[in-house]
C-alpha cells in the first residue's frame, strides 16, 4: 500500500491516469449492480408469490423468503453504496491536497473487493433460491434445508463464504489504510489557513 506525493492537485487538473481507469471501472461496476439490485427486488416479489400464506404458516413463510429478501438491499449496499463511498473518499483526499494512491493499491484493493462482493451477492442469490424452492417443493424442515445447502458439503460452504468475505474485507481494508495514510496531516491543514 504505497502512496505517491501529489503536490498541488486541483479540480481543474486531470486525474492521474490510474485514477481515471479505477474510477471508470468502479462506476461501471456500480451501474451494473444498480440493475442487478433492481432485478433482485423484482425476482424476490415474483418468486415469493408462489410461497403463499394459504399453503404454509406465516412464520414458515418468513423463514422461506428471508434470505432472498435480503438480496435486494445487500446488492445496493455492497455493489453500489460502498464502491461510490470509496470513489468519493479517493477524490476528497486529492481535493484536500493528500497523496495519490499507487496504481497497485487501487488495482489490488479494487480487484479483491469486487471479487468478494460479486461472490457474496451470488451466494446470497443461491441461498435465497435454495430456501424458496425447497419450501415450494414441500420441504418444511429448515434444519434439512440448511444442511442440504451446497449438497450437504458443510466445509465447502464455509470455505466459499469465508473466501468471499475475506476478499471483500481485505479489499476494503486496503482502501481504508491507504486513504488514511494519503490524507494530509492535521498540522499541514492548520498551516494552510
Amino acid at each position: 500500500m504505497t502512496v505517491e506525493n501529489n503536490p498541488g492537485f486541483s479540480s481543474r487538473q486531470a486525474l492521474p491516469p490510474h485514477y481515471r481507469r479505477f474510477y471508470n471501472r468502479f462506476i461501471r461496476f456500480s451501474c451494473v449492480m444498480i440493475f442487478f439490485a433492481l432485478i433482485a427486488g423484482i425476482l424476490f416479489q415474483e418468486s415469493t408469490r408462489k410461497v403463499s400464506f394459504d399453503s404454509i404458516a406465516p412464520g414458515i413463510h418468513w423463514e422461506a423468503v428471508y434470505h432472498l429478501a435480503l438480496l435486494h438491499g445487500h446488492a445496493f449496499l455492497i455493489g453500489v453504496l460502498l464502491p461510490l463511498a470509496i470513489l468519493v473518499m479517493l477524490h476528497l483526499v486529492l481535493q484536500l491536497g493528500g497523496k495519490t494512491l499507487s496504481a497497485k493499491t487501487l488495482h489490488w484493493g479494487g480487484l479483491l473487493y469486487q471479487l468478494g462482493a460479486i461472490s457474496a451477492i451470488l451466494l446470497m442469490l443461491y441461498k435465497g433460491y435454495h430456501y424458496v424452492l425447497s419450501v415450494r417443493m414441500g420441504t418444511l424442515d429448515f434444519a434439512f434445508i440448511h444442511h442440504s445447502f451446497f449438497a450437504g458439503q458443510e466445509i465447502l460452504r464455509h470455505v466459499i463464504y469465508g473466501l468471499s468475505h475475506v476478499a471483500m474485507s481485505v479489499g476494503l481494508g486496503i482502501f481504508a489504510v491507504a486513504i488514511w495514510r494519503a490524507l494530509p496531516k492535521p498540522s499541514d491543514e492548520l498551516s494552510d489557513g
